[in-house]
Formats: C-alpha cells, structure tokens, sequence
C-alpha cells in the first residue's frame, strides 16, 4: 500500500493541506457573496443557510461517526506498515460504510418530515434537502479513504474541485431562479468532485480477504466516535437551528451572515487538525508528540489572529457577503467570534482525545456539546438572548474539559 504517512511530513502536510483549503474557504466565500446578492427577498439567504450548515449535517450524523472510526483505523495499520492487515481492513470497511450509508439515508427519508416541521421548513425546500442529503451521504467514504490512508493533497484537491463547481452551478441557477432551494442544490451538485478519485483506483485496487471491522473494540471506538460527532454539531452547528426555529426571517438572514464568517475561524484551520487527528491516530510516542503539539500550537494561534482580523474587518466582511451593510449583522460577529474561539479550542482537545482513545473525555464532550444545545433551544428565543449564552455557554464547557484534558496530559506524561 503506497502513500504511508511518516512522522517527519506532518508539518509540511498540514501546512500544504492547510493553504489549499484556505484557498478553497475563499471560494466558498464567493458563493456565499453570490447568492447575499441574489437571494434578496427576506428569509430566503437564512433557510439556504440554515439548511446546508444545519440541517443537512444533522440528517448526515449518522455517516460522519464511521467516518471518524474508519479513519482513525485506516490510519492506525497504515502508519504501522501492516499492508495485508490494511488493505483487509478497507475490504471490510467498505463494505461497513455502504451498508451504513444505506441505513442512514433510510433513516433520513424517515425523519426529515417531522424534522422539517418542527424547524419550519416548506416541502419544497425539505423535498430538495432529503435529494441533497442522501447524494451527499455517499461521499462520506471518499473523506474517510483520503484522510485515513494521508492522502491530504488529493484531498485538498477534491474540496477546491467541489468549491469550483458549487461557485459555478450557484452563480449560474441563482441567477435564473434566486430561491433557498437552488443555492441548497449548488452543494449537492457541487459533490460531483468526489467522481475525481476515479483518477486512483489503480491505488484502491485491493486484494485479499475482507477483514470484518466488527470486533468489541471496534464497537466501542464507534460509540466514542459518535459521542464526538454529537458534541461537534451541538457546538459548531446547531445554534443554526435554534434561530431557524425562533428567529424572524430579517433576524435569521442576519444571524447566518454573521455565524458563517464566525464558523470560518475554526473552519479555515479545521486542515491542521485533520492532520493531527491521523497522526496521532497512527503513533503517540516518540518525537511526533512534540510536532503534534506544534501543529495543535499553530491552530490555536490561527484561531485567534482570525478572530482579531473578524473582528476589526467585520463591517467589510459583512458587506462582501451581503452587498450591503448590515448593522444587525455586524453587530453579532464580536460574540459570535468568542464563542467560535472557544468551539474550535474545544474541537481541539476533543479531537486530540479521540485520536489518543481517551473516551472518558469524549463522553464529557459530548455531554457538554448537549447540554449546550439545550441551553440554546431554552434561552436563545431571541439573537440577543442567544449571543448571550453563546460564549459564556462555551467559555464554560472549554474550561471543564481542559481540566480534564490537561489531567490526561499530565497522567500519561504529555501525550504519550
């Protein structure tokens, strides 16, 4: 098996992976300028959002957790050099994924109804959604093979291609027809790029007998890794929700204009921890540790210089989406940015957890990214009242999980 991730190219992999995405996060950027711009009448730039960096993820759960598991496996035997046990290992794992795939998109033709009503979505937007979400479920394996087995620049690759093709199908149908539900079809269409590994399958072409992943300490690595994906989306996603729910459709356009330049803080370095996540899931010991907590070091840096930029930029940021200025939008950035620091510092620990198998902290996670969401749905009836509870909200749960965390670290000797 070729392509093995060693210790010494972690730095440069996050590096590279880390600028094309960057790249990448500025073409989304532009889609999200085009359809600020052509989806003028009130709510429609709110429920396109609210749908694709909300609702969608929430019907896709259910995928995102074996993808975790499978990387962090594929990871783990690439890195060892255990080629037969590797290429066994994706045989089984294939099969694994379609079969989940399967029941996860079974499980949201069953639910996306009641979903729809409860967070008021008409039947058209939900019956374009339910399309996106079951195509987007089966590209959850090409993320997983690329990630796993260290392919960062292919898959870097595939996410500008996908950016591309969002940019481009979005300017050309919201132009024609400026609704919700077209912008939504702009990413679905936009998964095509994931037909680019065909370009590799003499690299997938695999021989021997399928290893079947379902052993007890498969099981209980996937009930971790599901603890993580729930924490996740609680923190990073499912405040989109909550103001789709009660917020009016000026206040919701306003809302998700500032959530989206928020959530590009730690989307924007989300690579270096992608990174960080197969190598650590490959080896903890050694002088890898050292860069691992370099990589760790740089996202955090990231983090904040992003924030400070926002902030000071937050008027020119808000008009490059919109075209317009938007007090009630400016006006939410300060706090969203905080409590986006925050999510990614949590992302942080919590992904350098489930690398290291430290499944105490990842239930601790998982639990605060809850509770944290219900604090929402409780309190967050207004922007005002939700932007409020939103970085104390966070600041609270980063602190309790860097005690524990940095207990951990303490226990095993800095991550070993």
């Amino acid at each position: 098996m070729k392509n093995r991730l060693r210790p010494v190219n972690i730095l440069q992999s996050g590096l590279i992976f880390s600028t094309i995405s960057f790249l990448t996060g500025l073409g989304n950027m532009a889609f999200q300028a085009v359809i600020g711009r052509h989806l003028s009448e009130q709510g429609q730039y709110g429920n396109a959002n609210s749908v694709i960096s909300g609702f969608m993820p929430l019907l896709g759960l259910l995928p995102s957790v074996a993808t975790f598991t499978v990387t962090h496996y594929i990871a783990h035997f690439n890195t060892t050099g255990d080629t037969a046990r590797l290429q066994g290992l994706l045989l089984g794992c294939r099969n694994f994924l379609f079969w989940l795939t399967v029941g996860g998109s079974a499980l949201a033709i069953i639910v996306i109804k009641p979903l729809s009503d409860f967070f008021h979505y008409n039947e058209s937007l939900m019956l374009v959604t339910l399309g996106c979400t079951l195509f987007g479920l089966w590209g959850t394996f090409v993320s997983a093979l690329c990630q796993g087995l260290a392919w960062f620049k292919r898959l870097a690759l595939i996410g500008f291609l996908t950016m591309t093709l969002r940019f481009a199908f979005g300017w050309v149908v919201t132009l024609k027809s400026p609704t919700a539900e077209n912008a939504v079809l702009a990413s679905a269409f936009a998964l095509l790029a994931n037909l680019v590994l065909l370009l590799w399958r003499k690299d997938l072409s695999l021989h021997g007998e399928p290893i079947s992943p379902w052993n007890r300490e498969f099981k209980k690595y996937l009930i971790v890794c599901a603890a993580y994906v729930a924490g996740t989306y609680c923190f990073l996603q499912g405040d989109v929700l909550v103001a789709k729910k009660f917020f009016v459709n000026t206040e919701n356009d306003a809302y998700n204009c500032a959530k989206l330049l928020a959530i590009a803080l730690p989307g924007t370095m989300a690579p270096l921890l992608a990174v960080l996540f197969t190598s650590r899931s490959g080896t903890r010991t050694g002088n890898v540790v050292a860069e691992q907590l370099t990589l760790l070091s740089l996202y955090i840096g990231g983090l904040f210089f992003g924030a400070g930029s926002l902030f000071m930029l937050r008027g020119f940021c808000v008009k490059l989406i919109l075209g317009r200025h938007s007090p009630e939008a400016e006006a939410m950035i300060g706090q969203l940015s905080i409590a986006m620091v925050f999510v990614g510092l949590l992302q942080a620990l919590a992904l350098w957890s489930l690398a290291s198998r430290w499944s105490k902290i990842i239930y601790l996670y998982g639990a605060l990214g809850v509770i944290y969401w219900l604090s929402l749905f409780a309190g967050g009836k207004s922007s005002g009242a939700m932007l409020q509870i939103m970085p104390e909200g966070t600041a609270i749960a980063f602190a309790i999980l860097f005690c524990a965390w940095f207990s951990m670290m303490r226990r095993l000797k800095l991550g070993a």
